[in-house]
């Protein structure tokens, strides 16, 4: 099945990962639904201080766990995360870079298009 969604800028949704494969749906992107509670729409390009950040807050993405087709995270990986941990990393100060045409556009439910830019990561 296959899901589209409209990114930040209200164009069309970029695959965010394939490896590793992200999503709610482990599609590649990061689409949502309402089934989605942590509302993974944030793709973002890994840092190991955000790693570290999000174990403490109870989430350990580096861990792997292959029973949910997840080898774990290492800074540098894009991911998509959920909305809310992004904004706390943000309040934080250690919020991960964001791959804006990869970032769905519900995110701008829980934080600013002004945000997002700020942490803009564009490939070189």
């Amino acid at each position: 099945m296959t899901r589209s969604g409209l990114n930040v800028f209200g164009g069309e949704l970029i695959p965010c990962s394939y490896d590793p494969l992200t999503g709610y749906f482990r599609d590649g992107c990061c689409n949502t639904s309402g089934e989605d509670m942590g509302t993974h729409v944030i793709c973002a390009k890994v840092t190991q201080a955000f790693l570290d950040f999000s174990r403490q807050r109870g989430n350990d993405l580096m861990t792997p766990r292959p029973e949910h087709r997840f080898a774990g995270l290492k800074a540098g990986d894009r991911w998509c995360l959920c909305a809310l941990r992004w904004l706390e990393a943000f309040q934080a100060g250690v919020a991960p870079h964001v791959v804006l045409e990869s970032t769905h556009q519900k995110a701008l439910q829980y934080v600013t298009l002004e945000q997002l830019r700020e942490f803009a990561w564009v490939p070189h």
